[in-house]
């Protein structure tokens, strides 16, 4: 099992729970860390890997509460962390614990960053948990919680491709819904009809869960997609 890991979370009860899971593995508290920031979680692996005793695990949730230190931080998310860490220890086993639930968020965790598992933080959690820590030590297979898994089962639904960010990118610029065809047709982009245009910007508001147009182009915004 696992010798050494660290837990980046900002609330205590459930950085309790997950040292209970852990333990539960047959992992010794004096063998696990915790950091509720991520910038501390980042210094402790630096020490570590400095001193030869680097950890092996890494469960990070995504999302950080903001407080006093906001201004004094550099990694604001999960997100940031799992990215700087993978450039610093590239082979340390990483499980993103989160409520997360944005297929495309949780994706590119994957493609981009390589994440081992994603569990998502819920009424089973802690038992899944244990499974993701088992799987990942046990094997090279990915782990993803079941209620979510279909992140990789259907690309039709659960993909979006240049078509849809560029479809995106011209919303953004303010073409709206009624101009996109002509739109479309200058720029000789096809499937260009009114009917497929509007069936791609209604899979993209229920892909991301946007209420409206605006809410969708905001959160593409936020996902740095455009």
């Amino acid at each position: 099992m696992f010798s050494k890991v660290i837990i980046a979370e900002d609330i205590d009860g459930l950085n309790f729970a997950v040292v209970q899971a852990l333990k539960e593995l047959d992992i010794l508290e004096e063998q696990i860390d915790y950091a509720k920031y991520c910038d501390d979680a980042l210094l402790k692996m630096r020490k570590a890997l400095q001193d030869n005793e680097p950890y092996d695990l890494l469960i990070t949730d995504l999302s950080f509460k903001e407080d006093h230190r906001k201004n004094e931080l550099k990694l604001h998310s999960g997100e940031d962390l799992i990215q700087t860490v993978r450039i610093v220890q590239p082979n340390i086993k990483i499980i993103a614990f989160s409520i997360e639930d944005k297929p495309y968020r949780i994706k590119n965790l994957f493609d981009s960053y390589e994440i081992n598992a994603f569990v998502m933080k819920g009424r089973n959690s802690i038992p899944e948990l244990k499974k993701a820590i088992q799987t990942v030590f046990n094997s090279k297979e990915k782990y993803i919680s079941p209620n979510i898994a279909h992140v990789f089962q259907d690309k039709t639904d659960n993909e979006i491709d240049d078509y849809d960010l560029e479809l995106i990118k011209q919303l953004s610029n303010g073409v709206s819904q009624e101009e996109m065809e002509f739109k479309f047709k200058e720029l000789g982009i096809t499937p260009n009809s009114k009917s497929t245009i509007e069936k791609r910007i209604s899979k993209l508001k229920i892909y991301f869960k946007a209420n409206n147009t605006v809410h969708l182009i905001a959160m593409a915004k936020d996902l740095g997609l455009v």
